[in-house]
């Protein structure tokens, strides 16, 4: 039985948004999905500031320049509100 391992420092590759959601894909593959109202920056953002994103390192992090926000892929994993 073959296993695919799980990358530990979850990195990520790109980020879109739907109508309620973050969505980060990460470069192992996996997708995740959070809510915007976890993030009041992001929730009252405009989609031109939402999709004004950069990747921080490489791919540890997120920058939205327009609205001084940085999240961290491992903090949205775990759940944390906060900022980075």
């Amino acid at each position: 039985m073959a296993t695919l391992a799980v990358e530990h420092h979850p990195l990520a590759q790109s980020v879109s948004f739907d109508t309620d959601s973050l969505i980060v894909e990460l470069v192992d593959g996996r997708t995740i999905s959070v809510p915007l109202t976890w993030f009041p920056s992001l929730s009252n953002a405009t989609e031109s500031q939402l999709k004004d994103w950069e990747i921080l390192g490489d791919g540890e992090g997120i920058h939205w320049p327009q609205l001084d926000e940085d999240l961290s892929v491992n903090g949205i994993l775990v759940g944390n509100h906060g900022r980075r």
